[in-house]
Protein backbone atom coordinates (compact mmCIF):
# COMPACT_ATOMS: atom_id res chain seq x y z
CA UNK A 1 0.00 0.00 0.00
CA UNK A 2 1.09 3.34 -0.87
CA UNK A 3 0.86 6.36 0.94
CA UNK A 4 0.76 9.92 -0.87
CA UNK A 5 1.01 13.38 0.69
CA UNK A 6 -2.34 14.11 -1.15
CA UNK A 7 -4.48 12.57 1.41
CA UNK A 8 -3.98 15.46 3.87
CA UNK A 9 -7.24 17.63 4.69
CA UNK A 10 -7.58 20.81 2.18
CA UNK A 11 -8.81 23.83 3.65
CA UNK A 12 -11.14 25.94 1.52
CA UNK A 13 -9.53 29.54 1.78
CA UNK A 14 -11.54 30.67 -1.16
CA UNK A 15 -14.32 33.14 1.01
CA UNK A 16 -11.23 33.89 3.54
CA UNK A 17 -11.09 36.90 1.34
CA UNK A 18 -14.44 37.89 1.37
CA UNK A 19 -14.68 37.87 5.25
CA UNK A 20 -11.54 39.66 5.66
CA UNK A 21 -13.25 42.72 3.66
CA UNK A 22 -16.62 42.36 5.46
CA UNK A 23 -14.74 43.02 8.53
CA UNK A 24 -12.77 46.16 6.95
CA UNK A 25 -15.77 47.44 5.80
CA UNK A 26 -17.66 46.82 9.03
CA UNK A 27 -14.50 48.53 11.18
CA UNK A 28 -14.63 51.62 8.82
CA UNK A 29 -18.34 52.17 9.07
CA UNK A 30 -18.43 51.65 13.12
CA UNK A 31 -14.92 53.49 14.17
CA UNK A 32 -15.16 57.38 14.65
CA UNK A 33 -12.43 59.29 13.42
CA UNK A 34 -11.25 62.10 15.62
CA UNK A 35 -10.71 65.47 13.93
CA UNK A 36 -8.33 67.82 15.27
CA UNK A 37 -9.60 70.93 16.90
CA UNK A 38 -7.63 73.83 16.28
CA UNK A 39 -7.73 77.24 17.82
CA UNK A 40 -9.99 79.52 16.22
CA UNK A 41 -8.53 82.60 15.40
CA UNK A 42 -9.67 85.15 12.51
CA UNK A 43 -6.67 85.73 10.17
CA UNK A 44 -6.04 89.29 9.00
CA UNK A 45 -6.75 90.19 5.00
CA UNK A 46 -4.08 90.26 2.52
CA UNK A 47 -2.62 93.88 2.27
CA UNK A 48 -2.96 95.09 -1.42
CA UNK A 49 0.06 95.68 -3.19
CA UNK A 50 0.67 99.24 -3.47
CA UNK A 51 -0.96 99.84 -0.25
CA UNK A 52 1.09 100.42 2.95
CA UNK A 53 -0.77 98.27 5.70
CA UNK A 54 1.26 98.86 8.62
CA UNK A 55 -0.37 100.39 11.95
CA UNK A 56 1.29 102.49 14.68
CA UNK A 57 0.84 101.70 17.80
CA UNK A 58 1.36 103.48 21.02
CA UNK A 59 3.31 101.27 23.11
CA UNK A 60 1.08 101.49 25.67
CA UNK A 61 -1.56 99.71 24.14
CA UNK A 62 1.02 96.88 23.46
CA UNK A 63 1.39 94.23 25.97
CA UNK A 64 3.88 92.06 25.51
CA UNK A 65 4.01 88.23 27.18
CA UNK A 66 6.72 86.15 26.03
CA UNK A 67 7.21 82.33 26.49
CA UNK A 68 10.68 80.83 26.62
CA UNK A 69 11.57 77.57 26.48
CA UNK A 70 11.88 77.02 30.65
CA UNK A 71 8.02 77.00 31.25
CA UNK A 72 7.98 80.68 32.13
CA UNK A 73 5.76 83.42 30.93
CA UNK A 74 7.05 87.26 31.19
CA UNK A 75 4.41 90.13 31.00
CA UNK A 76 6.05 93.11 30.21
CA UNK A 77 9.91 91.44 31.43
CA UNK A 78 8.19 90.32 34.74
CA UNK A 79 7.82 86.61 35.66
CA UNK A 80 4.24 85.91 36.42
CA UNK A 81 2.08 82.68 36.93
CA UNK A 82 -0.50 81.36 34.59
CA UNK A 83 -3.46 81.69 36.47
CA UNK A 84 -2.61 85.08 37.34
CA UNK A 85 -2.08 85.77 33.48
CA UNK A 86 -6.13 85.91 33.36
CA UNK A 87 -6.47 88.57 35.26
CA UNK A 88 -3.13 90.78 34.24
CA UNK A 89 -4.70 90.76 30.35
CA UNK A 90 -8.10 92.09 31.73
CA UNK A 91 -6.98 94.91 33.58
CA UNK A 92 -4.36 96.04 30.85
CA UNK A 93 -7.62 95.44 28.51
CA UNK A 94 -10.64 96.77 30.21
CA UNK A 95 -8.50 100.48 31.46
CA UNK A 96 -11.23 103.03 29.57
CA UNK A 97 -10.68 106.18 28.51
CA UNK A 98 -13.12 107.35 26.10
CA UNK A 99 -16.53 105.79 27.02
CA UNK A 100 -16.36 103.21 25.22
CA UNK A 101 -17.49 101.34 28.19
CA UNK A 102 -20.08 101.82 30.40
CA UNK A 103 -19.02 99.36 33.69
CA UNK A 104 -15.34 100.40 33.25
CA UNK A 105 -15.68 104.36 33.76
CA UNK A 106 -12.76 105.61 35.97
CA UNK A 107 -10.79 102.59 36.02
CA UNK A 108 -7.68 104.19 34.74
CA UNK A 109 -4.22 103.04 35.19
CA UNK A 110 -0.83 103.98 33.42
CA UNK A 111 -0.15 100.48 32.73
CA UNK A 112 -3.04 99.80 31.06
CA UNK A 113 -4.17 100.39 27.05
CA UNK A 114 -6.11 103.58 26.63
CA UNK A 115 -9.05 101.38 26.03
CA UNK A 116 -10.35 98.48 25.01
CA UNK A 117 -10.53 98.97 21.04
CA UNK A 118 -6.82 100.31 21.13
CA UNK A 119 -5.11 97.24 23.24
CA UNK A 120 -3.35 94.66 21.84
CA UNK A 121 -1.64 91.40 23.08
CA UNK A 122 1.55 90.61 21.48
CA UNK A 123 2.29 86.92 21.86
CA UNK A 124 6.11 85.81 21.34
CA UNK A 125 7.52 82.34 22.39
CA UNK A 126 10.66 80.58 21.94
CA UNK A 127 11.77 77.61 19.83
CA UNK A 128 12.04 75.50 22.64
CA UNK A 129 8.61 76.68 24.31
CA UNK A 130 6.31 73.55 25.09
CA UNK A 131 3.28 73.30 23.31
CA UNK A 132 1.46 72.64 26.22
CA UNK A 133 2.38 76.43 27.71
CA UNK A 134 1.53 77.62 24.92
CA UNK A 135 -2.06 76.51 24.28
CA UNK A 136 -2.62 77.14 28.35
CA UNK A 137 -1.44 81.14 27.30
CA UNK A 138 -4.07 81.03 24.04
CA UNK A 139 -6.23 79.58 26.33
CA UNK A 140 -6.24 82.61 29.60
CA UNK A 141 -5.77 85.04 26.68
CA UNK A 142 -9.46 83.53 25.49
CA UNK A 143 -10.79 83.57 29.06
CA UNK A 144 -9.86 87.23 29.56
CA UNK A 145 -11.42 88.07 26.56
CA UNK A 146 -14.42 85.85 27.16
CA UNK A 147 -15.23 87.24 30.50
CA UNK A 148 -14.59 91.14 29.66
CA UNK A 149 -17.31 90.42 26.65
CA UNK A 150 -19.43 88.58 29.68
CA UNK A 151 -19.05 91.90 32.07
CA UNK A 152 -20.19 93.96 28.83
CA UNK A 153 -23.10 92.19 28.03
CA UNK A 154 -24.56 91.82 31.92
CA UNK A 155 -24.23 95.74 32.23
CA UNK A 156 -25.41 96.83 28.93
CA UNK A 157 -28.00 94.65 27.87
CA UNK A 158 -28.76 92.76 30.99
CA UNK A 159 -28.80 89.23 30.07
CA UNK A 160 -26.03 86.63 29.18
CA UNK A 161 -24.40 85.94 25.94
CA UNK A 162 -25.99 83.24 24.79
CA UNK A 163 -29.18 84.85 24.86
CA UNK A 164 -28.07 88.36 23.01
CA UNK A 165 -29.00 88.71 19.16
CA UNK A 166 -26.24 89.13 16.11
CA UNK A 167 -26.34 92.51 16.27
CA UNK A 168 -25.64 92.94 20.39
CA UNK A 169 -22.98 90.35 19.35
CA UNK A 170 -21.15 92.51 16.88
CA UNK A 171 -21.74 95.58 19.51
CA UNK A 172 -19.94 93.44 22.11
CA UNK A 173 -17.52 92.53 19.69
CA UNK A 174 -16.80 95.91 18.41
CA UNK A 175 -16.25 97.36 22.34
CA UNK A 176 -13.63 94.56 23.10
CA UNK A 177 -11.94 93.28 19.87
CA UNK A 178 -9.64 90.38 19.94
CA UNK A 179 -6.81 92.20 18.62
CA UNK A 180 -3.53 89.66 19.48
CA UNK A 181 -0.29 89.70 17.90
CA UNK A 182 1.95 86.92 17.09
CA UNK A 183 5.42 87.86 17.37
CA UNK A 184 8.62 86.31 15.61
CA UNK A 185 10.06 82.99 17.42
CA UNK A 186 12.99 83.64 19.10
Amino acid sequence: MRYTNDSSPKVNAGSMADIAFLLLIFFLVTTTMSTDVGINRKLPRKCPTPKDCSIVLNERNVLRIVLNRNREIMVEKKIIELSDLKDVIKSFVDNNSDGSCEYCKGNKSKNSSDNPKKAVISLQNDRKTPYELYINVQDEITKAYFELRLNYSRQKFDKPIEDLSKKEIMTLRDAYPFTISEAETM
